[in-house]
């Protein structure tokens, strides 16, 4: 084992629960890696998967890690993961990915730099016309290319650097990733962010309640991240709470104030008052994000999102400070 380990150049894990076909996709993807000399390790940790996830993973060749939580999280299954890897370069992905092929060849050689510690690229829908909510949040995942504050589920790790911060925090059931790159930054090291395709991802997100659900989880990540930098001297997402309090209350404002305005008034025309609002708003984000979609249609739909999002981000983030006063921690919140 120890000189199989010392050919590996890179381990893979790949976290997942019940994703049936969506797995398997991703580990051939993983086999399809080209441009890079030497071996790679592959592990699968299954997070109590009952669709026999855990037995396709072992046929298609990976190591097979099975944790079952009584409080599941992506930090425990890509913790056990990683502390099981061989090798000093350790590729993250969630189960629902498909990899790049050449992606880990152009991340690999930044990690040359003792300082750089994380190295992730494009991330983008698999799918994004199988739904308008597929759509719109497609250009979420677009952020400009070089040194970032943090990188999300998929992304090549430098192994003594997780290490060195004993990797993701288990105590949060989302947000892992910038708490984790956060603590890394504040040990010096680099988040580098390339222009490079990474990974497509199947959100597969097709009702309201699923959509709504995944902005809940966004407020209470928010929320439980910016609380533990609050006091340090790099805070993380303390302005972007803020920021979402104001402008959840300033878009629950509007409309209600119009529609006290129009039952004053006893007519239908003050109704419109927040609508326009509403659409200056949405034309306005369309404007800045040009930058990421040509399409004037994708990004008047992802106006809505930006500004439709910040109700339930809201609520998530109450959640959250509501659960901590009652000495309660939130289970998962999922979506799919």
């Amino acid at each position: 084992m120890r000189s199989q380990a010392a050919n590996l150049v890179f381990s893979v894990v790949i976290i997942g629960r019940n994703e049936g076909a969506r797995l398997e996709r991703c580990i051939r993807s993983v086999h399809t890696t080209r441009g890079v000399r030497g071996q790679f390790d592959l592990i699968y940790v299954d997070s109590d998967s009952n669709d026999g996830s855990p037995e396709l993973a072992r046929k298609l060749g990976a190591r097979v890690i099975r944790v079952k939580p009584e409080r599941p999280s992506a930090a425990l299954g890509r913790n056990a993961g990683w502390r099981a890897a061989h090798a000093p370069v350790v590729l993250f992905l969630d189960g629902d990915t498909i990899l790049d092929p050449d992606f880990v060849a152009a991340a690999l050689p930044l990690l040359k730099d003792p300082s750089v510690a994380v190295v992730w690229g494009h991330r983008r829908e698999l799918r994004p016309d199988a739904s308008l909510y597929n759509r719109v949040l497609d250009l979420d995942w677009i952020y400009p290319p070089g040194p970032s504050e943090f990188c999300g589920g998929d992304a090549l790790m430098r192994r003594s650097a997780l290490e060195h911060v004993n990797g993701f925090d288990e105590g949060l059931i989302a947000g892992e990733e910038p708490e984790l790159c956060q603590r890394l930054r504040q040990q010096g090291y680099r988040i580098e962010h390339i222009d490079h395709a990474m990974t497509l991802h199947d959100l597969a997100i097709t009702r309201w309640n699923q959509y709504w659900r995944r902005a809940v989880r966004a407020g209470h990540a928010y929320a439980e991240v910016a609380a533990r930098f609050r006091d340090s001297d790099q805070p993380l997402w303390t302005a972007e709470v803020r920021r979402n309090r104001i402008h959840a209350a300033v878009l629950m404002l509007a409309a209600l104030g119009g529609i006290a305005l129009a039952v004053y008034e006893a007519a239908f025309w003050p109704l419109l008052l927040p609508l326009v609002f509403y659409l200056g708003l949405i034309v306005r984000t369309a404007h800045r994000v040009a930058w990421k979609d040509p399409n004037l249609v994708t990004r008047l739909l992802y106006g809505v999102h930006s500004h439709l999002q910040q109700i339930p981000i809201l609520f998530g983030q109450v959640g959250f400070y509501r659960d901590r006063r009652a000495g309660r921690r939130r289970r998962l919140i999922e979506y799919k």
